[in-house]
């Protein structure tokens, strides 16, 4: 039996049908069936779909007449398919590179639960930004599987059928085909939720959908749109007989009486029957009310209102009169909107402030990373700058005692930000943020990149996605005076995923400064502050973030590799600084460093370093202590993240694929063995070009003090580099 059955209908999409299947069997994950459904053994998607099959055995058409329209399609697909987990894909939709891998690998977390939703993105037919309206019903929903009054607004009746893989077995113990025509993903959606007892969510997007130029048919005028309200009481007749919780019952009304008010707001979509429509639609509205239901506020309440009154007249008067403010609002910005521009505008008729600075890492979750120690430096070598560090509430903590900060949000934000001469980040300020004549912008960045950024990232659909608009993106690139470089694989990286006219810095990473500056008495301090014990050799384990996964899941059990390792061993867990809060995941011999502020420090306590393919692994290379690779889903981050090298082709050290391969890497001696340590020399010389220890201070004289380059310290060559001692006696080149 197969992973996956994929239900491919091709009714009217014969010129596109090829970039769907094709995106189907170029899948790294295999174990699937497809099933296209053609009209007919002669219609010309019939002759694409042959030539298909005759290539894949993997490819099974079957038909279905026109007349049975979409659902037909889909049910007939259904009956004829086998595999484990049941998706459907429209004929000119496709599925993102990994996409399989991804729901397979989410599978195999959360068990064979009866719905797995996911994400979708929605581009447009010729220009414009894709669009992801399925994040926003899955971003509250539990981490592991759940039961669907655990999260009600999952309601089905909002998401397409392509936006969900359905236990096969599930939907035939249920009898769950889809129903009627024309809005039949609101009618099967609604049921299968209704049925379902296990769900799941990937926020990931796992489906590209290309909006037509014609728009969505549905949306085009004619009496289809009738077949809404049958869809909408069949949902609502099915969660009365199944008594379905207050608390869900309510959301699925709301939901499913918006898509109703929507196209009763739009006359053009119902040229005629509209009275007839909004009559039944207030028939169903006072059938189905929930017990204490509240309308919403605003003029989507007023709605409400009018159609549980069945006030047709006053409905279509409110309707024209919200078009004509509709079409008045956008002239002007809301309130709290204008308050902050002019404040902002009057900062910026103000002279800028050459001696002042404004500083943020990591979008203000802290005094970190680059920008802290081009800060520090700053302090010591032009103290006529005044320095200001942006952050979020609550990362006011981290900052220093004696350091100046502003909340970000607040007055003060604005304007430090209007006036600032030098603003540094190693992120990106907000897209509100003016590049002022005079001003100076440095991009610290805050990794070497193995895995595709920026621009490079528009390939790899489940990161785009994420990435949300590149013209805003690349908008924010052109703001910057300097770009921040540690190497030179990461020069020619970043001119491909930020291009633009902004001047390269080959200065090396500031915040890797310290690892050659770090004494003996440093590594002391940290490893006490942080409770490694006296005598052991502390692992650092730092995986890095999953576009593909959700939360936080440590793809190795760390208390079974430290039994399996010995007691000689301690482990130091740092997630990525995207799961970096919630409750400790250390104990025993593990040591939850997640949250300290300085990963730098957590490196200078560190023996040797795990990871799998976290940037952090370029920096750590600077103090040349062992690194281990564990790379147990290479191929499927490298196909879904994108990368650009082969890091299991060039790695810092020995690579493992399992658990049982990384102990016995740490139990034979092979991590600092010769091998390991030849790797991890190369390693060095292709990626530690320009940390050298005085990074930051080649910035400071260059960017604030405005040196000219001829003056600036030189790197010093990477053999005369003393790097930081380490706390255990280990095999050192």
């Amino acid at each position: 039996m197969p992973r996956f059955s994929i239900v491919v209908p091709s009714h009217g999409v014969a010129g596109r049908l090829s970039q769907a299947l094709d995106s189907i069997l170029a899948q790294s994950f295999g174990d699937f069936e497809l099933i296209p459904v053609c009209d007919a053994p002669d219609s010309p998607a019939a002759d694409v779909v042959a030539g298909y099959a005759e290539r894949d055995s993997r490819v099974t058409p079957v038909h279905s007449p026109p007349s049975a329209g979409l659902a037909g399609a889909r049910n007939t697909g259904l009956r004829s398919a086998v595999g484990g987990h049941v998706l459907f894909l429209d004929g000119d939709d496709v599925l993102v590179p990994g996409a399989l891998a991804a729901l397979d690998a989410r599978l195999r977390e959360v068990g064979d639960v009866d719905v797995l939703y996911f994400e979708h993105e929605r581009t447009p037919w010729w220009e414009g930004e894709p669009a992801n309206p399925a994040a926003p019903l899955l971003v509250g929903t539990p981490d592991g599987a759940f039961c669907p009054d655990r999260a009600p607004r999952l309601t089905g009746v909002a998401l397409p059928a392509w936006s969900a893989a359905y236990r096969r077995g599930f939907l035939t113990e249920q009898g769950l085909a889809f129903p009627g025509d024309h809005f039949t993903d609101t009618g099967f959606g609604g049921l299968v939720a209704l049925r379902a007892e296990r769900v799941a969510a990937l926020r990931t997007v796992v489906v590209r959908h290309l909006l037509r130029r014609q728009g969505n048919r549905l949306n085009l005028p004619g009496e289809h749109h009738a077949e809404l309200l049958d869809q909408t009481e069949l949902v609502l007749t099915r969660a009365v007989e199944q008594g379905l919780p207050a608390d869900r019952l309510r959301p699925l009304f709301e939901q499913l009486f918006a898509a109703v008010l929507k196209t009763a707001a739009h006359p053009r979509r119902l040229p005629t029957g509209r009275r007839a429509f909004f009559r039944r639609a207030s028939a169903l509205y006072r059938q189905h009310r929930p017990a204490g239901h509240q309308p919403p506020g605003g003029s989507l309440g007023v709605q409400h209102r009018l159609l549980a009154a069945g006030s047709y007249a006053a409905f279509r008067t409110l309707r024209a009169a919200n078009q004509r403010a509709a079409r008045a609002a956008a002239l002007f910005p809301r309130p709290r909107g204008l308050r902050t521009r002019l404040r902002y505008a009057a900062g910026l008729r103000l002279p800028l402030d050459e001696n002042l600075a404004v500083y943020c890492a990591y979008w203000g979750r802290g005094y970190a990373c680059n920008p802290a120690a081009i800060h520090a430096k700053a302090r010591e070598l032009a103290p006529h700058i005044r320095s200001v560090f942006l952050v979020e509430p609550d990362a006011v903590d981290s900052v220093p005692k004696d350091v100046e900060y502003a909340v970000i949000g607040s007055r003060k934000y604005w304007q430090v930000l209007a006036r600032a001469k030098y603003l540094v980040n190693n992120a990106n300020f907000a897209d509100a943020v003016v590049k002022r004549p005079g001003s100076v912008h440095l991009q610290t960045q805050h990794g070497t990149p193995l895995k595709k950024m920026g621009a490079d990232q528009a390939t790899y659909p489940v990161v785009a996605a994420a990435t949300g608009s590149f013209a805003r993106l690349l908008a924010r690139v052109d703001r910057w005076d300097y770009n921040l470089t540690s190497n030179r694989h990461s020069t020619e990286m970043w001119e491909k995923a930020f291009p633009g006219a902004h001047e390269t810095l080959e200065y090396g990473y500031p915040r890797n400064d310290v690892y050659c500056t770090a004494s003996a008495e440093d590594v002391a301090r940290v490893r006490k502050e942080l409770g490694v014990p006296d005598g052991k050799k502390a692992l650092l384990y730092a995986p890095t973030h999953r576009d593909y996964a959700t939360g936080f899941a440590s793809g190795l059990d760390l208390a079974e590799f430290c039994e399996a390792v010995g007691d000689d061993y301690v482990v130091l867990l740092r997630a990525h600084y995207f799961y970096d809060q919630g409750s400790s995941r250390g104990g025993g011999r593990i040591i939850d460093v997640t949250e300290h502020r300085s990963s730098e420090d957590v490196c200078l306590a560190a023996d040797a370093l795990i990871t799998d393919y976290s940037s952090i692994m370029f920096d750590y290379a600077n103090l040349d202590r062992p690194i281990v690779v564990y790379a147990d889903d290479w191929e499927v981050y490298r196909e879904v993240r994108g990368v650009y090298f082969d890091l299991l082709e060039s790695p810092p050290g020995r690579v493992a694929r399992t658990p049982e391969e990384l102990a016995a890497v740490f139990r034979d001696g092979g991590w600092a063995d010769e091998s390991a340590t030849a790797l991890r020399a190369a390693f060095r010389e292709r990626f530690c070009q320009f940390d050298d220890g005085r990074a930051a201070e080649r910035v400071v004289r260059r960017v604030l003090l405005g040196e000219p380059p001829e003056s600036i310290p030189p790197v010093i060559p990477l053999a005369k580099r003393v790097p930081a001692p380490a706390a255990a006696t280990l095999v050192r080149s």
